[in-house]
């Protein structure tokens, strides 16, 4: 039993949602976790911990938009 061209280019195309997505909540960890490793180890000598924070929040709201954008332009549809 095989995919539909229909049913695979859904396939396709939520799967590259769910891993763009995840890619950039992996950055988002990242971010934060490399942040966390800057104020232990520069104990508040450098502005590094400050950029990757900054860098977090510009991931989280770039991901926030992406997603609202996907939904309006109707990439992103909600299963009932």
């Amino acid at each position: 039993m095989g995919y539909t061209a229909n049913q695979a280019t859904h396939f396709d195309r939520d799967f590259m949602q769910q891993a763009i997505i995840v890619a950039f909540l992996a950055l988002i960890l990242f971010s934060l976790g490399s942040a966390l490793v800057y104020l232990v180890k520069d104990r508040g000598d450098s502005t590094r911990t400050v950029k990757a924070l900054t860098l977090r929040v510009g991931l989280s709201i770039a991901l926030f938009l992406l997603l609202m954008a996907g939904h309006y332009f109707g990439f992103i549809q909600v299963r009932h």
